[in-house]
């Protein structure tokens, strides 16, 4: 048995040593992944593909059919310093789900032009100048905003984001947001008071302009403010979106199922019509299965319901016979728990068939008892759904 137990330890461990990271190829001229074959399951693996021209940065985004755009899993490549490379290559780290349909986006970057960049900030600058100015309306008490400084902040921040859409920043860091200076400078508005009755610029007296123009200098200076932090996310180049190709449900390769073949030694007590408690151990053999994908869960992954039966019948010391009902042999069932990667742990009750010498009958009594068994996957070739 310690033998066997030692040889399964090194066969696994061989096993998973030699095991690869399988690549599978994307091309961006025929659209085409993997060569028209069923992506790799339950396992990693790499997404290559030949790098066009001028591109820095290949963002793919995999997502199982039917869930929201939200769930999907991106992965991303971007061009090391200014190595010159033809290839990009993505570890697609999060497995797919065996017998299952993805949709794939692939999204092509290029460091943007000093026009590009030109372009973008001014508007920018120029949608949120427009939403400042269109917000605010000078009344005899003061700076009136349709919006409070929290919606103000919030829609603004959605212009720049709306506005980089189709543009990456090249650290690939996010647009964090306009920052306190640009709230207090909101809330700086509440403090000024124009005491007249509604006025704009062209008033008709000297009076009314001077305080049309003072209104108009703070709604400036915010505009400066908020002209500046964008301008600070925008020192750096950004990448422009180039292309976009898209593959709509895609398979993946089809797992054989396998059914975990126990062996194992367990023990039982039995108290009963005996004298005194006794203990019996043997060899047992039977099936488990899985509560759960190890690949996507681990812990139900690597529990198990286990039912099989012991290889032999047992003999108190006073003489009593002890067996199992159906056939013949004591049946477990229970609960177990798979470790370092072949022995799995049993916990659960026994069925027994015992002798009352008293009675000269037979009775069924269920019986606790824990193992340690080997377990081996066999019987390959069902093509289940997992």
């Amino acid at each position: 048995m310690k033998k066997l137990v030692l040889l399964t330890l090194l066969i696994g461990f061989i096993s998973s040593s030699q095991a690869q990271i399988r690549s599978v190829a994307f091309d961006v001229v025929t659209n085409q992944i993997n060569s028209g074959v069923a992506l790799p399951a339950e396992e990693p693996f790499y997404i290559k593909g030949a790098l066009p021209r001028d591109i820095e940065y290949v963002k793919v985004k995999v997502n199982r059919l039917g869930k929201g755009l939200k769930q999907a899993e991106v992965y991303e490549w971007k061009r090391a310093f200014n190595y010159e490379v033809n290839q990009y290559e993505l570890f697609i780290g999060e497995p797919l789900k065996s017998n299952t349909n993805y949709d794939f986006e692939f999204a092509f970057y290029q460091r943007a032009s000093v026009d590009q960049m030109t372009e973008i900030k001014e508007a920018i600058s120029k949608n949120l100048s427009s939403y400042i100015r269109a917000n605010f309306e000078v009344t005899a008490s003061g700076i009136r905003s349709s919006n409070s400084d929290q919606v103000m902040i919030a829609q603004m921040n959605q212009i720049v984001e709306n506005g980089l859409e189709d543009y990456r920043h090249f650290l690939g860091r996010d647009f964090a947001g306009f920052s306190d200076l640009v709230r207090q400078k909101l809330a700086q508005r509440n403090k000024l008071k124009l005491r007249r009755a509604r006025f704009n610029i062209l008033g008709k007296n000297k009076e009314d302009n001077d305080k049309a123009t003072y209104a108009n200098k703070y709604i400036i200076e915010l505009e400066e403010s908020v002209e500046n932090e964008l301008g600070q996310y925008l020192s750096r180049s950004l990448m422009s979106l180039v292309d976009i190709r898209n593959i709509s449900s895609y398979p993946t390769e089809k797992k054989p199922g396998v059914l975990p073949l126990n062996f194992g030694y367990g023990a039982f007590a039995v108290k009963r019509h005996l004298s005194s408690t006794e203990y019996f151990n043997g060899p047992y053999v039977g099936l488990s299965l899985p509560l759960g994908n190890k690949t996507f869960k681990r812990f139900l992954g690597n529990a198990s319901f286990s039912t099989g039966v012991f290889l032999q019948n047992f003999n108190a010391s006073t003489g009593e016979s002890i067996s199992g009902p159906i056939v013949n042999l004591p049946i477990y069932a229970g609960l177990g728990y798979k470790m370092f990667n072949v022995m799995r742990f049993n916990a659960g009750a026994v069925l027994i068939n015992m002798e009352d010498s008293n009675m000269n009958t037979r009775t069924d009594y269920l019986q606790p008892y824990v193992g340690m068994s080997l377990e081996l996957n066999l019987w390959l070739g069902f093509n289940n759904r997992r």
